[in-house]
């Protein structure tokens, strides 16, 4: 089996920690202060959603807790049940701003389960359509994107603001 090495993740994994966050991306951003600047499309009360730097596909968002834990049992009832909710809500938000086919919707725990950030679990809301994987990831080891993060990410907060008025 060959190696796929994503040494361009490594930016995103190791930026430099301000405070006490120890470097954790999904503890920094929240508190960056411009929710867009670093794509952060809504805030419930317990989590968030945000695109993924490295998306799969387009409107790939994570639903973040707020609070760091490395499982989603770690979470309290109410916790769970926001990050459920804004799972949902990241699905309504996709479909009205991209009318994909369907979802790939996902946990990774614990770096043997793929977290990239095992620390802190997150949820990953990935939209699907039909044929949408080419043959350019295959040969080429290239993602295709048809817009860019900011495009997608002004695109999903106009849809947040339509649904939430």
């Amino acid at each position: 089996m060959r190696n796929l090495h994503a040494y361009w993740r490594m930016e995103y994994l190791s930026v430099p920690s301000k405070g006490e966050d120890d470097g954790n991306p999904f503890i920094r951003l929240p508190a960056h202060g411009d929710d867009r600047a670093v794509y952060i499309v809504h805030r419930a009360k317990y989590a968030y959603l945000i695109l993924n730097k490295y998306p799969y596909n387009p409107g790939h968002l994570l639903a973040v807790p707020f609070r760091e834990v490395p499982r989603l049992r770690d979470l309290g009832a109410d916790e769970r049940i926001d990050l459920m909710d804004l799972i949902a809500f990241a699905q309504d938000i996709l479909e009205d701003a991209f009318s994909p086919d369907g979802f790939n919707v996902g946990i990774n725990e614990g770096a043997t389960g793929g977290a990239g950030i095992p620390s802190h679990m997150h949820a990953h809301v990935v939209p699907r359509w039909k044929s949408d994987t080419n043959f350019m990831p295959v040969l080429a080891d290239t993602r295709v994107l048809p817009e860019s993060l900011d495009a997608t990410c002004e695109k999903l907060c106009a849809c947040v603001a339509a649904r939430l008025g």
